[in-house]
């Protein structure tokens, strides 16, 4: 009996050490020196060094002087983070998109982008389509007293052409870059 539980035990504490300590330790050494920003977060830092959020996370931005994210089924937190889990068919989401199309419209801008009525899959996307920013234009223009050019322009450079699928707005990106044009 002795001769298979100690090459067993022998085995399971070694490759405990090699798969739950060494290779960890060298994907993570690696990726620290390979992808330091990717690896610590993609944090996104304002001219004073402070963190100001993550490129790859959503942020709820409040107040009609900034552009606002899609909405979040987990309010934008990362532990919460996921769908709401209603279907198409449930009287509770339709009614929350209701609210929010009747919240955001604006008859001179004609029908609310999706993008703004609905969650992402994870609930975190930090991304917009262009058409949806655009949207909030008007709204961010008036509170901060700026041209709706010069946002108009804002949105042109913030917008990111991936090499597959559609162009998207990172949202904190923009807000950092509305941030500098001030008040």
């Amino acid at each position: 009996m002795n001769a298979y539980v100690r090459p067993a035990l022998s085995l399971a504490l070694l490759m405990t050490l090699v798969t739950g300590a060494l290779y960890p330790l060298a994907v993570t050494g690696i990726a620290q020196v390979a992808f330091p920003n990717q690896a610590n977060g993609s944090l996104v830092r304002d001219d004073q060094g402070r963190v100001r959020g993550s490129a790859l996370i959503a942020q709820d931005f409040q107040g009609d002087g900034w552009f606002h994210a899609r909405p979040s089924a987990g309010a934008y937190a990362t532990v919460a983070s996921g769908a709401s889990n209603l279907s198409p068919s449930n009287p509770a989401l339709a009614e929350r998109v209701k609210g929010d199309a009747a919240a955001l419209y604006r008859a001179q801008q004609g029908p609310v982008p999706q993008a703004l009525l609905t969650t992402s899959g994870s609930g975190l996307d930090p991304h917009l389509p262009p058409e949806a920013v655009a949207y909030q234009i008007p709204r961010v223009a008036a509170a901060r007293q700026l041209p709706v050019e010069r946002l108009q322009g804002l949105l042109e450079e913030a917008t990111l052409h991936p090499l597959i699928g559609p162009p998207v707005v990172n949202v904190l990106a923009l807000n950092q870059a509305l941030e500098q044009l001030g008040h």
